[in-house]
Parts: C-alpha cells; structure tokens; sequence
C-alpha cells in the first residue's frame, strides 16, 4: 500500500514507519521535527525509493492538500503536541496541533476516501478503580488541555465515520517506551530514569511516586498501530493498547537503579493533571486483532538501557 505516516520522525512514529517498511509498503512520512528527528528515519529515507520525508505542518492546509495529491490507501496520524505541562502553559498551541491539525488531515482523508488511523492516548482515563483495568468503555476525564485535545480529536475521527462512512480507529496505546524515546524532558519516565542511572544522577520521583503506570514496548506498540489499520474489523472502534500490568513509579525507580539513596522525591509539577493509577484492559485488541504485547518490563528496560549506553558513548 501507499501509506502516509503523520509525526513519522518521532519516537513511536520511526518504530512505525519501520513494521510498516518491513510489511512491504511505501511510506511517506510528515513530520514538522519539532520533537520529531531526521536521524530517527535517516536510514529509512536515503537511499530507499520506497520512502519519502515531507517537512509540514500539519496545521498548514496548503502542505496538506498537496501532500494528498499522492494516492493513499491509509494514513496512520500520529503527529501531535504530547507534553502535559506545555498543554498547561499553552492550551492554545496544543489544540491548534492536536484538533485543529486533526481536522485538516480529516477533511483530506474524507476527500480522497483514505483510511484513518488516529494515534490517542491513554492520558483520556479516569484513573482506574482498585486492581481493574481500563477498558473502552471507562470513563474519560480531561485532566490537562492535551487530554481534552485528544478527546476532542477522536470524537471528530469518530464522527467522520458515523456521518460519512469514512472508515477511521481510535487507538489509545498506553505509556509506551524504548529505543529512540527522548530522555530529557516530559513523558519517557523510563528511558529518563535509566539515563539519569548511566549518567550517576539522582531518580527525581513527582510526588509521592505511589503513580501506576501500564508501560508497553514501542516494538508492540508499533505492531499494534500497523495492524490496527490493515483490518476492517476495526473500523469506528476505540481500542486500547497495553501490557495488562502496572508498576508504581517509586517500583519502576527501584528496577532500574537498585539503589535507593539515589531515588529523590520532588514536587509535583502538575498534581491537578496527575492520573493515579493506569492499567489497560487489552482484551479488544486481542479479539479483533489477536494482538498481544511479548515484552515484558524487565527485558524492554534492558533493551533500553542498551540502546541509551549506545547513544551516551557516541556522545548523543
């Protein structure tokens, strides 16, 4: 197929591009690089006639509109602002790049009858109850303006297929890490508290660390994203992604550095968009894709810690 990749330059985006180029397809990936890189894809894209880097916007319709002039069967929209505290500062910029943008490739894809694949997040829940999980089905809550970003986006996805036929999923994989995730910053906890380990910094914690979270490879995340778009079975459907089983930060913290003089407690930056316990229910994926995650915690944060020990000995 011709296949479109929005936000094909970032961490889960470069990991789909990858399964998709491994199925057989040709890939045009969009990608502002804004937290996106070029050296994600740059061995995709050189000397590959199979692939083709755009730099847009999402949110430019002139870019977009001839973007489409290309014939699609399927676009995987994964582009968007994903930072909770810059949703807090800036709501503004973060509904313009997560509805808005959405919107625009939305209107594209009705136009030119091309399958859409919408890249939400877990960060749409109420937290869960006790030891139950989250399935489709449990209530939403806009805790920050990125998760109300998000919901706004899906609701539209969604109607394009019920007013229009146009055949669209919502996927909302849950906190997903692994190679090529950022370690600075806001959101790749995981690949940040094993960097802080090689570098002999301190496991700075938010809070209380008492804050679950259901971590999922990004190689099964980007299984789950590719199939997610090859079956009609999920079409007008939400449907989760996760490993079915959560770790408390303060746990996850003792994984990875087994030492806890060297785990530090400090305030929360945003309580008030904190969701206190995460945990998938997947059970959907698995009926309407038998897809399932196959790596565990252990082996996924040892798959990290060697690609990060990689990047910090070539001075990245």
């Amino acid at each position: 197929m011709n296949i479109l990749v929005t936000g094909g330059a970032g961490f889960i985006g470069r990991w789909v591009v990858k399964r998709l180029l491994e199925d057989g397809h040709s890939i045009w990936i969009l990608d502002n690089l804004s937290s996106g890189s070029f050296e994600n894809i740059k061995n995709f894209v050189e000397g590959n006639e199979h692939v083709k880097f755009i730099e847009g916007d999402i949110t430019d319709k002139q870019v977009i509109s001839s973007v489409f002039k290309e014939e699609f069967d399927l676009c995987y929209h994964l582009a968007a602002s994903i930072n909770v505290q810059d949703s807090i500062d800036s709501p503004e910029q973060t509904f313009t790049n997560d509805t808005i943008g959405t919107f625009i490739i939305l209107q594209e894809c009705k136009k030119h009858k091309v399958k859409l694949v919408f890249m939400s997040t877990c960060m749409v829940y109420d937290k869960a109850i006790k030891l139950k999980g989250i399935n489709e089905n449990h209530p939403t809550k806009p805790v920050s303006p990125y998760a109300g970003s998000k919901i706004a986006s899906e609701n539209m996805v969604l109607s394009y297929y019920y007013a229009y036929g146009l055949p669209t999923v919502v996927i909302r994989p849950f906190n997903t890490y692994g190679p090529y995730q950022k370690t600075t910053g806001e959101g790749g906890v995981v690949s940040i508290f094993i960097n802080n380990k090689l570098q002999g910094k301190d496991i700075n914690i938010y809070g209380d660390g008492l804050q679950t979270r259901d971590l999922l490879y990004v190689e099964d995340c980007a299984e789950f994203v590719a199939i997610s778009g090859y079956s009609n079975k999920t079409n007008g459907h939400i449907i989760n992604a996760g490993c079915g089983v959560d770790i408390s930060i303060n746990d996850l913290a003792k994984l990875i550095v087994n030492d806890e003089s060297r785990i530090k407690h400090i305030p929360h930056i945003h309580p008030q968009s904190e969701i206190q316990k995460l945990l998938c229910d997947y059970s959907k994926a698995e009926k309407l894709l038998c897809w399932t995650p196959s790596v565990d915690i252990t082996s996924g944060i040892e798959k990290t810690q060697e690609w990060i020990s990689r990047q910090i000995v070539k001075g990245e």
